[in-house]
């Protein structure tokens, strides 16, 4: 990896460049500085939840997410470098089967609602998906991308899903206790 910053306003990006963790300079519109914005938002708004109250284990995760996402950042800064392990794609996993064995099955599409922790995990959630699909695009270009970040960003919008229920649940702020179901035309009519 390079150095780490010591200055912020460098001035070097002035031209419209910025550079890579292995020095190399690059468009700031390159698809590779995309996918890092992307996840870098992603990580923001995980910072933003987690400056809601939630229960204790949900915390620990998602300070544990940070760290990955970081992690995922530095991988994506340096093509051909591995940071993100397949052990944090297996972490999500796990955290899927636990939070997912607590929840009722879906009967109907749910809305991105409720708790306001339970509405920034939704709001999560379609920023991971973006990233998701900023890193395919990278590696369709050509780039060098590992399989970890992809693998990491699936999941992890699938989790921030469930998390989102879980949160709605866990109803700390007043507002929530259960889905917010689609009220379907179609379903409203009877078929």
């Amino acid at each position: 990896m390079g150095n780490r910053l010591t200055q912020i306003a460098t001035r070097t990006g002035d031209d419209g460049t910025t550079g890579l963790g292995d020095g190399q300079r690059v468009p700031k519109n390159h698809l590779r500085i995309a996918a890092l914005g992307d996840v870098d938002e992603l990580n923001s708004q995980l910072g933003v939840l987690l400056a809601e109250p939630l229960p204790d284990d949900v915390r620990e995760l998602l300070v544990v997410v940070q760290h990955e996402l970081f992690n995922l950042g530095g991988e994506l800064s340096v093509p051909g470098y591995e940071l993100l392990k397949a052990d944090a794609v297996l972490r999500l996993d796990e955290a899927l089967a636990h939070y997912n064995a607590t929840l009722p099955r879906l009967q109907e599409f749910i809305l991105p609602a409720g708790t306001r922790s339970a509405a920034l995990a939704h709001v999560g959630r379609t920023i991971a998906r973006r990233a998701e699909r900023a890193v395919v695009a990278l590696a369709s270009s050509g780039e060098a991308v590992n399989h970890a970040p992809r693998h990491y960003l699936n999941r992890l919008s699938d989790l921030l899903f469930v998390l989102a229920r879980v949160l709605n649940r866990a109803n700390l702020d007043g507002l929530g206790g259960d889905d917010v179901y689609w009220k379907s035309e179609r379903l409203a009519r009877g078929g």
